[in-house]
């Protein structure tokens, strides 16, 4: 894709191409894959055979911010995990579609469900199997420790590895652009979450 941006600007956007700002200003749905954007991408399993993720909770202020403004969010996943059902749930989350394989389904089904077009959609990911709704999105988005493909494939791809930050700074990049990010902080600070 041509447009390939870093980082998110502070306030004002001089860095941005009036390309990536248009696709941006449309945006009401956020979609994420799990393993490698809002975790690390390693799999911890115990010796019970129980599977462990840690996640970064600066991302998940971020996801809240982002609800906050007014704007969806959704979780599409290869993995079906209870770990990532709970962390959802105490973010506010609703779509969360885990044990998909074949994501481009699921993406089509939010769709109808949510009456949006590919224009209005948003999608971070890290690994080749994102690329099909990647592809579709207005908005591209990948962690910086990406796999080259995807980076590649990307509008915008974050500073931040993997559940590390990148999550974080994609909510940011969509609400400091579209001017939406005083009145998200201000509705957050002052809902006591």
């Amino acid at each position: 894709m041509s447009e390939h941006h870093h980082g998110v600007p502070q306030e004002d956007t001089p860095a941005l191409s009036a390309q990536l700002l248009g696709r941006i200003g449309r945006i009401r749905l956020l979609i994420l894959d799990v393993d490698g954007v809002l975790t690390d991408g390693r799999l911890y399993l115990g010796d019970n055979g129980v599977e462990y993720k840690t996640f970064f909770s600066r991302d998940g202020l971020g996801m809240k911010l982002l609800r906050a403004a007014g704007l969806e969010i959704a979780i599409i996943s290869g993995r079906d995990s209870s770990l990532v059902k709970e962390r959802m749930a105490a973010l506010g989350v609703p779509h969360v579609h885990l044990g998909e394989e074949r994501k481009l389904p699921v993406y089509e089904r939010l769709l109808r469900e949510l009456d949006l077009g590919d224009p209005e959609v948003a999608y971070m990911g890290d690994d080749l199997v994102d690329l099909p709704v990647m592809e579709r999105v207005g908005l591209a988005l990948s962690v910086a420790d990406a796999d080259p493909v995807v980076r590649a494939a990307s509008h915008w791809c974050s500073q931040y590895p993997g559940g590390r930050g990148a999550v974080r700074e994609a909510c940011e990049l969509i609400l400091k652009t579209t001017k939406r990010w005083p009145r998200a902080l201000a509705r957050h600070l002052n809902s006591g979450s």
